[in-house]
């Protein structure tokens, strides 16, 4: 696992060890990236369900301005930490012991790009989707990488279901505000 392009470009990082860890691999993480190429500049990215960090740091390595790590696994948040320092990142980080889900409920803060990847069939996906629309700013957008025979809705709160990718057993799917897909 690396960092692909930008100021990190070719570190590796160290990722979490266990059963309950399924790290995005290099395509799909490069996959994601080229169909937001354009979004990541001077954003504010949220990896949820963070695991090795791995997502955000590919983020700010491609210029996003912060990126929020959120995990209820202290073992993974000491992961990211590492992953972070090794990059350089601390002063464009936070990182944040919490269950996902009750934080996208709760917190104040407003992302341009919300990351979602936990569990694979265990329904926090889902749980998480829900409560994602509250802090994804007008323009911003929800990734959800789950297993391709999972389905989603086609809509989530003010979001829509723009494409989903298929990337093997694995699915991307892109939701985007309504008011912005109209347009």
């Amino acid at each position: 696992m690396r960092v692909i392009t930008g100021t990190a470009k070719g570190r590796r990082l160290v990722s979490p060890v266990g059963d309950d860890v399924r790290p995005t691999t290099d395509t799909v993480k490069e996959s994601v990236f080229s169909m937001i190429q354009f979004s990541v500049d001077g954003c504010i990215f949220l990896d949820g369900f963070a695991g090795s960090g791995q997502m955000g740091i590919e983020a700010i390595s491609r210029g996003a301005e912060r990126a929020y790590f959120i995990d209820a696994n202290r073992k993974s948040l000491k992961v990211v930490k590492d992953n972070i320092r090794l990059c350089g990142f601390e002063d464009q980080s936070a990182v944040i012991y919490a269950d996902t889900i009750s934080y996208l409920s709760s917190t104040e803060e407003r992302f341009d790009i919300v990351f979602l990847d936990p569990p694979y069939k265990t329904g926090l996906l889902q749980a998480a989707l829900e409560k994602a629309p509250r802090v994804v700013k007008k323009g911003g957008m929800i990734i959800c990488e789950h297993p391709k025979d999972e389905k989603l809705p086609d809509e989530v709160g003010d979001f829509v279901l723009r494409k989903n990718y298929k990337y093997g057993m694995i699915m991307i799917s892109v939701y985007a505000h309504k008011e912005v897909v109209e347009e």
